[in-house]
């Protein structure tokens, strides 16, 4: 089959995290023997920050490290109905221009045979609610948001025909331990800055305990401000700015230990949906210590795959635990790497994805499922 994806980027993962799990389900297509194309705006905000920050060397260096991938860039004048004639699954997301968002449904209303998905992955259904209960989502045969409670939000406001919860996940093909890398450092936070929407919570769990305990801590991300940058200085951290997110794995191998500190809209409104860096922590096998979060649906083991503090001082409690006593340390990282290769790999997103399509697929895609599954 056919894969087109609408999408913010597949090129650039310039503060946006959703392109690290599109480019894992988009290989895992491939790997299968289905074609996948990204779809991206000429102005996407992401790319143009990539090449102002990095220049366009970080473009290129895209499509060496991720050759198999193929991305597209429309503007005002592009043919959509053209693009996608031959289309079998369309999936459309939620950073797609909201006129765009409805010219695709027409598209699918007015005769297309291909099955049409909205993916919702970030926290603008409550925090920004105009923004969604604006676009126009009758015509889409399905909408996959990246949690339950994300999914129960779009059902209570009556968004969309069908709604699926469909999770990211790490692209193991990539993230994986590297145990023949020297860990050189203690303590690595990945994360940018999110808007202010967990600067108290860095402070608190990232920049206090590391300084106390002294730790040799690297942070990397974007979008951090002047005294944001100051107070990592201050407390003798070493700050490198964006990291491609095909050299996390590296990174992660030369640490001892990570954090998870999540955004507030999901540990007050959304809760249960991680960001993607726990997914591709666990899967690179180092151990990973969270600020507070309720993992509403049991994705993985509290206390096993990894450890949740409430504050500060239990941060720096388990910060000295999981430096100091390997066994712990062994332990934690063998367990989250089970729970991804169980339940949390790209993989299992793509078998899910076309249980979702047997759901609410079009006549066509249902005789390619019916096909591939005579074929097994």
């Amino acid at each position: 089959m056919k894969f087109v994806f609408y999408t913010h980027s597949v090129v650039s993962d310039w503060n946006h995290g959703n392109a690290h799990f599109l480019r894992g389900v988009m290989r895992d297509l491939q790997r299968r023997g289905h074609e996948a194309l990204a779809l991206e705006a000429e102005n996407a905000w992401s790319r143009a920050n990539l090449v102002e920050d990095q220049g366009q060397a970080a473009v290129e260096k895209f499509f060496e490290t991720f050759p198999q991938h193929r991305s597209q860039i429309y503007d005002e004048n592009f043919d959509h109905e053209a693009a996608l004639a031959d289309a079998d699954v369309v999936i459309v997301h939620e950073w797609t221009e909201p006129q765009l968002v409805e010219r695709l449904g027409r598209i699918r209303r007015n005769g297309a045979t291909f099955t049409l998905l909205f993916h919702d992955t970030h926290h603008r259904a409550v925090s920004a609610e105009g923004d969604i209960a604006g676009l126009t989502l009758d015509d889409y045969d399905g909408v996959l948001a990246f949690g339950q409670t994300l999914r129960e939000r779009y059902l209570r406001a009556g968004w969309g025909k069908s709604v699926f919860t469909w999770h990211e996940a790490a692209d193991d093909a990539l993230f994986r331990p590297l145990p023949e890398i020297e860990k050189n450092g203690d303590l690595i936070w990945i994360g940018n800055w999110g808007d202010g929407e967990r600067s108290a919570e860095i402070a608190e769990f990232l920049i206090r305990p590391a300084h106390d305990l002294r730790l040799n801590t690297t942070v990397r991300g974007v979008r951090y401000p002047d005294h944001a940058l100051e107070a990592l200085r201050n407390a003798g951290f070493s700050y490198g700015g964006w990291i491609a997110n095909a050299d996390v794995p590296v990174a992660f191998a030369r640490h001892k230990v990570t954090m998870h500190i999540p955004r507030r809209p999901y540990v007050e409104h959304l809760p249960g949906i991680p960001t993607i860096r726990v997914f591709e922590a666990l899967a690179c096998g180092i151990p990973l210590i969270s600020a507070p979060w309720d993992d509403a649906e049991h994705l993985f083991r509290s206390g096993k795959d990894y450890l949740l503090v409430r504050d500060g001082e239990e941060m720096k409690k388990c910060l000295r635990e999981v430096l100091f006593d390997a066994d712990r340390a062994a332990s934690l990282t063998a367990a989250g790497l089970e729970t991804i290769k169980a339940r949390h790999t790209c993989r299992h997103r793509v078998d899910e994805l076309f249980t979702i399509l047997g759901h609410c697929g079009t006549s066509k895609v249902a005789k390619s499922l019916h096909s591939r599954e005579a074929a097994e």
